[in-house]
């Protein structure tokens, strides 16, 4: 596998002039590798009054991961697509004391496009996780994603 490069690059360009609060929330690309996408955002502009993550920010980070996972699988695919998030929902069980790490991985790629090609539109339920740099998970997402072909 090997990661792309340019996708991360797109993808925060894409973020910062069309959601800007990824930019206020020092968001990054850092790998993507077409089955998951790796992100992540300093804790200085996150923090809440504890000195940890602050939790709209971990549903916001995680929200717009699994947002981004879906973008840039259309665009592989070459579709273009408006995609909203439908559902969302997230637990959070540690605080983030660090840099803020999260992970989505797209789980099957040939039913996602035989969905889009035969309808013109799908959902794709994703996960994302926030892991601590011992490996423990701080926090689980899962979002349930709506796609229309434009």
């Amino acid at each position: 596998m090997t990661t792309l490069i340019e996708p991360c690059r797109h993808l925060e360009e894409i973020w910062f002039k069309k959601i800007p609060l990824s930019k206020a929330m020092s968001m990054r690309a850092i790998k993507f590798d077409e089955s998951t996408l790796k992100c992540s955002a300093s804790l200085e502009p996150n923090t809440n009054v504890h000195g940890t993550a602050f939790a709209g920010s971990l549903y916001a980070i995680q929200a717009l991961a699994g947002w981004s996972m879906v973008y840039l699988q259309l665009r592989l695919l070459g579709v273009s697509a408006s995609i909203v998030i439908a559902k969302g929902s997230i637990d959070y069980a540690k605080p983030v004391a660090e840099e803020i790490l999260v992970e989505c991985k797209f789980p099957n790629k040939k039913i996602f496009a035989e969905d889009l090609v035969s309808n013109e539109k799908a959902r794709i339920e994703l996960s994302t996780s926030v892991t601590l740099k011992n490996n423990d998970v701080a926090s689980s997402f899962s979002g349930i994603y709506a796609i229309k072909k434009t």
